[in-house]
């Protein structure tokens, strides 16, 4: 299917890792230009590296976005340098374990700020170019925020806020014509969930745990297929789809689990 992305100007955050960059891999198939905005530089090269080896074109952007400064620059950057903008996936963010028993006031803030606050903040500075554009905005979030997970209360905060704040910005940007979905992630392995699961104890056997009770074929979603329907809410094909929060995760959530 032509998605109709050629030439498509799309900020992506944490897009040099793990779902990000299937993201920005699957935007660059499309013949879209991904923006990768990451903490790292050369993990942001390497990726427009991959881009540009498969004969797309890619810009990367340095950005610790728990600062609100390293935000309104990604934007202004990726403006200098194609003056507009056609799309922004908010993915970046951290399951960092911040719990209520044994958290602070200090680690809950800072961990919004990892996870949240920067989704706010890239929606409000990329917002005029998008309203030029007619452009879609989706959020990554987490099953956490349904279910629950135990220990990670400002990681589950701050995914039930992605979630609050793509309904609420999906009713503010009707009168643009901007369209604003959520993916939620349950089970997809990545660099980071790998490090996280390598916290537990007898990490094999918990991941084998949890494959088993995915309901669609007892195996882990993948960053690819995050990634397509991701590029599929940003396209013109969902023309009519806005403000719904899509569970991409073999029915983890939602289906029974004596299945």
């Amino acid at each position: 299917m032509n998605l109709n992305l050629n030439d498509k100007i799309i900020i992506v955050t944490g897009g040099a890792k793990g779902i990000g960059k299937g993201i920005v891999l699957a935007l660059a198939a499309e013949g879209a230009i991904p923006v990768i905005v990451g903490r790292k530089q050369a993990d942001n090269t390497a990726v427009q590296l991959e881009v540009e080896a498969m004969g797309g074109q890619a810009l990367s952007v340095e950005a610790e976005l728990a600062r609100p400064e390293d935000c309104e620059r990604a934007v202004s950057e990726t403006l200098a340098r194609f003056g507009r903008i056609d799309g922004l996936v908010n993915n970046a963010g951290v399951n960092d374990g911040i719990g209520l028993e044994h958290g602070s006031y200090q680690k809950f803030v800072d961990s919004l700020h990892k996870s949240l606050i920067h989704y706010y903040l890239m929606a409000h500075h990329a917002l005029p170019a998008l309203k030029v554009s007619q452009g879609s905005i989706v959020n990554i979030s987490s099953k956490t925020a349904e279910t629950g997970q135990g220990n990670t209360s400002a990681y589950a905060a701050a995914n039930g806020g992605r979630n609050a704040l793509t309904r609420e910005w999906a009713v503010e940007l009707l009168k643009y014509g901007i369209r604003v979905n959520a993916v939620i992630v349950a089970e997809c392995f990545t660099p980071l969930y790998d490090a996280w699961i390598r916290t537990l104890p007898n990490p094999d056997e918990m991941l084998r745990k949890i494959t088993e009770r995915i309901p669609l074929g007892q195996r882990m979603t993948t960053a690819e297929e995050i990634a397509n329907m991701v590029v599929f809410l940003l396209s013109p094909c969902s023309s009519h789809t806005t403000g719904q929060l899509i569970h991409v995760d073999g029915g983890y959530v939602h289906l029974d689990r004596a299945l």
